[in-house]
C-alpha cells in the first residue's frame, strides 16, 4: 500500500451541498477497492486562471489515501467520465514538514 494525494475539480453546477455527497461516494469507492481514506479535505470554490471549457471555477476536494498501486488506475478510470468531476489528479503523497524544521534547515544551510 502507498499513499496517495487524490484532487478532484468538481462542477459546482452539478454537485449539491458542496460535494459532500461527492466526497462519500469517493471514501466509499476507495474503501471497495481495497483502499482506505485517512484525510479529507474541502478546500472550496477556486477561480480558474484559465477555463475549463465553459468553466471559470470549481469546487475542489483533496483525499489522502492508501491504495495498492494497482487500483489507481480502478480509480481514475471509474471517475474519468464523471460529469461532476471536471479534473482529477492522482499523485504519491508527501507529507508536509513542520515550518520550524523548515526555517532550521535554511539556518544552517546558509539560505534565508
Amino acid at each position: 500500500m502507498k499513499t496517495y494525494d487524490v484532487v478532484f475539480i468538481l462542477d459546482e453546477k452539478r454537485v449539491e451541498d458542496g460535494g459532500d455527497s461527492f466526497a462519500k461516494e469517493v471514501a466509499a469507492y476507495v474503501k471497495s477497492i481495497g483502499g482506505n481514506v485517512t484525510e479529507t479535505i474541502n478546500m472550496g470554490r477556486r477561480q480558474f486562471v484559465r477555463s475549463i471549457g465553459k468553466h471559470t471555477a470549481g469546487l475542489y476536494w483533496e483525499f489522502v489515501t492508501e491504495l495498492d498501486p494497482g487500483t489507481v488506475d480502478a480509480l481514475k478510470e471509474k471517475y474519468r467520465l464523471n460529469p461532476s468531476a471536471l479534473r482529477l489528479m492522482v499523485v504519491i503523497y508527501a507529507a508536509p514538514q513542520p515550518a520550524g524544521k523548515e526555517a532550521t534547515i535554511a539556518a544552517v544551510s546558509g539560505r534565508g
